[in-house]
C-alpha cells in the first residue's frame, strides 16, 4: 500500500458553506463523509485529491426522525446509528437489518449513509434496498435543492448525478403501510457482497394475494437494478406467482445484464438471482417493511 498524499482537511459549518468549499477547489476537492471508502482509494493512489470537505462537523445532518410520513436519515448518518435507531426499528425493520450487516462493526461506526450513497461503490448494501422501497434523497448545492429517486442519483459504478459543488443531505423512506411486506438477502463470500436482492410486496388482508412488487438486484452489475417484467409476475394469486418466480428472476437478470468481476461469472450471478429472488419471496411473505 502506497504511503497517503498530502491533503487538507476542511470542516464546513453548514451545508451552504460545504457546498461553497466543493465549488471552489473543484476536481482538487472531494466530499468526506465518513471516509471508508474514499481514504482506501486514496491510500492505493486510485484518487487524488489535496481538499477533503468534512460534512460530519455539519450540525444535524445526522439526524433519524419520522417526517411526513417518512423515515429521514441524515446524510452523515452512520451505519451504526441506523442499525440501532429505535426509529428504524420500529418503522423499517429491514433498514436497521441490512445496516446490521454492513461490512464490519468499525466500518459501520464510521461510514455513513450518504457517503456509501454517493461512493457508488457497486457491491454495496443501501442502494439496492432504498430502490426498492421508493427511497427518494435531498441535495442541496450553492444556489440551489433539489431531491433525486435512486435511480437519478447513481448513474453507474462510482457515478452520480450530483454536480460538483452538491453535496446529499437527507434520505427520506416511505413508512411502508402494514400491508407491505420486505426482505432484503445478500449473498457473500468474500470482503464484498456478490449479489444483494431486496423485495417489496404489498399483499391482500388474507395473504393469499400481491397486489403490488417491486425487485431489485444489486451487486451483480454497475448499479441496482429494476425490471417491469418481473414485477408484473410477482403479482397476482400467491400459488400463481410461487409458479412464475422462475421466470421472473430471469427478467430480473436479464434487465440487470450482470458482469465478470472477481466476485463471480455472469452465470453464476444469474442463478444466483433465481435462488434468492425464491427466498427473498419466502422471507417477504412472513416479514413486515
Amino acid at each position: 500500500m502506497m504511503p497517503l498524499r498530502r491533503f487538507q482537511m476542511h470542516q464546513p459549518r453548514s451545508v451552504t458553506e460545504a457546498a461553497e468549499m466543493l465549488a471552489h477547489y473543484g476536481e482538487k476537492g472531494r466530499l468526506y463523509a465518513g471516509g471508508t471508502e474514499l481514504l482506501l482509494a486514496m491510500k492505493h493512489d486510485l484518487l487524488r485529491y489535496e481538499h477533503l470537505v468534512d460534512v460530519k462537523t455539519v450540525p444535524g445532518l445526522n439526524k433519524i426522525e419520522i417526517k411526513n410520513s417518512s423515515l429521514c436519515i441524515g446524510g452523515t448518518a452512520t451505519h451504526r446509528a441506523i442499525e440501532k435507531s429505535s426509529l428504524v426499528g420500529k418503522h423499517l425493520p429491514v433498514i436497521a437489518e441490512m445496516a446490521r450487516h454492513v461490512a464490519n462493526v468499525r466500518v459501520r461506526g464510521t461510514g455513513t449513509l450518504g457517503g456509501n450513497l454517493c461512493f457508488a461503490e457497486p457491491h454495496s448494501d443501501p442502494a439496492t434496498l432504498l430502490l426498492a422501497l421508493e427511497t427518494r434523497v435531498q441535495v442541496q448545492g450553492r444556489s440551489k435543492e433539489r431531491t433525486l429517486t435512486m435511480d437519478e442519483l447513481i448513474t453507474g459504478a462510482y457515478e452520480t448525478s450530483l454536480a460538483e459543488d452538491e453535496l446529499l443531505t437527507l434520505v427520506e423512506i416511505p413508512i411502508p403501510a402494514k400491508s407491505q411486506r420486505a426482505a432484503y438477502l445478500k449473498f457473500q463470500i468474500k470482503e464484498r457482497p456478490t449479489l444483494g436482492l431486496a423485495l417489496v410486496m404489498d399483499v391482500d388482508e388474507a395473504g393469499d394475494a400481491i397486489r403490488k412488487a417491486r425487485a431489485v438486484v444489486g451487486s451483480v452489475s454497475p448499479k441496482p437494478c429494476r425490471s417491469d417484467e418481473a414485477e408484473a409476475l410477482l403479482v397476482g394469486a400467491k400459488k400463481e406467482v410461487e409458479k412464475q418466480l422462475a421466470d421472473a428472476a430471469l427478467a430480473l437478470a436479464d434487465a440487470a445484464d450482470p458482469v465478470d468481476d472477481l466476485e463471480g461469472s455472469t452465470e453464476y450471478k444469474r442463478h444466483l438471482v433465481g435462488v434468492f429472488l425464491r427466498r427473498a419471496f419466502n422471507k417477504a411473505l412472513s416479514t413486515p417493511a
